[in-house]
């Protein structure tokens, strides 16, 4: 068998060039960004970055299946990476390294998109850059004004498999201080509006409706009292369940648009307090200069403002993606590979590359 040769590394004085690829559930996306990983200070920008959405597809069944989302993706990875490299106007060969997300994820659009890479950097001898799903997250917040991070960070990544509390004393040195006990936030929100019979995805449709919400219901706001930084939100969905139940008379009786609308509306109030109670009192903790928020549910605005708000009034920096940089993408994994090679990490033989779909961080 032939052995795998990695092309030579690039020198420390010149910019590198990064070909990232995502396929973790239902985006096949690809990025090119060119930096210095070995710059005093953090320098780098985007040549490109495609976003192939399936959201059509899993319309029709309310939900992401994954078989269908693997094929989908077996479809579109190598129209969307050939489009990368068109937009980035550069070729594969000038190309520096091939990062890819390998985990945490769906294990069949996982092993697509990590399979897809491995042979490319096969074929090339380009160095493999396997990359977290939710490092990518991490530092996606830091794709714009990088004049505002100051260290310590408290990150919040709030998405729909995960929210957890994040402290950065620096870009390589963070320690997760609090994470989902069960449902997750995003996962909560697909789960409410399946309760409403709204379309998919489901997150977007509550934030939507809620804007027309009038009467706060006031439902719990699970663990936000507790003497941690966990989260619950299983209870949250289960009061709601409760309400509607008893509003319908166990779904006898159809519930009105208002009603629709004033459920959407306390639900988003509960989850933003306890998400913006819990950041605050982290942040007083552990006396963080800067508030990071990111991942899909990074989007929804009213938590963008309350997290705004309390910043300000606290004297914290306050940073936060553009609405692209939320949900799933390529560039946030380029950001994540980037940081990986600033923070002095190396790549990594195709050959010991594989999907890991419970790859945390910790």
């Amino acid at each position: 068998m032939k052995k795998h040769k990695m092309s030579k590394l690039p020198s420390r004085s010149r910019k590198v060039k990064i070909l990232a690829i995502e396929t973790s559930c239902d985006e096949t996306a690809g990025a090119v960004l060119i930096g210095n990983p070995h710059s005093a200070k953090p320098d780098y920008r985007f040549l490109s970055s495609v976003v192939k959405s399936q959201i059509a597809i899993h319309k029709k069944t309310g939900g992401v299946v994954p078989e269908v989302a693997a094929r989908a993706h077996m479809t579109s990875i190598m129209p969307v990476v050939n489009k990368t490299l068109v937009d980035a106007k550069a070729k594969l060969t000038d190309m520096d390294y091939i990062a890819v997300t390998s985990g945490p994820g769906l294990v069949v659009s996982l092993i697509v998109g990590t399979e897809f890479a491995k042979g490319l950097s096969m074929a090339t001898g380009k160095p493999l850059l396997p990359t977290n799903h939710m490092e990518g997250h991490l530092y996606s917040a830091f794709s714009l004004h990088p004049e505002k991070i100051k260290f310590p960070v408290l990150s919040i990544i709030v998405s729909g498999g995960h929210t957890m509390l994040v402290l950065m004393r620096n870009y390589k040195d963070y320690k997760v201080i609090g994470s989902t006990v069960d449902d997750a936030a995003g996962e909560a929100f697909d789960k409410i509006a399946r309760l409403l019979k709204l379309p998919y995805p489901g997150g977007p449709e509550i934030s939507k409706l809620a804007l027309r919400g009038k009467t706060d219901l006031n439902f719990p706001r699970p663990m936000m009292s507790a003497a941690n930084y966990d989260f619950s939100f299983s209870g949250l969905k289960t009061a709601v369940l409760y309400y509607i139940d008893k509003k319908t008379k166990n779904g006898k009786v159809a519930l009105y648009t208002q009603d629709k609308a004033d459920i959407a509306m306390s639900f988003q109030n509960a989850v933003v307090d306890v998400l913006t109670t819990k950041a605050l009192r982290a942040c007083k903790q552990y006396k963080c200069k800067t508030v990071a928020l990111s991942g899909g549910v990074a989007a929804n605005r009213p938590l963008r403002e309350s997290l705004s708000r309390v910043c300000q009034a606290e004297k914290i920096n306050f940073i936060v993606p553009d609405f692209e940089l939320c949900t799933d993408n390529a560039q946030m994994i380029a950001l994540a590979a980037y940081f990986r090679l600033y923070n002095k990490g190396k790549a990594v033989l195709p050959a010991r590359v594989k999907a890991d779909p419970a790859w945390e961080i910790h």
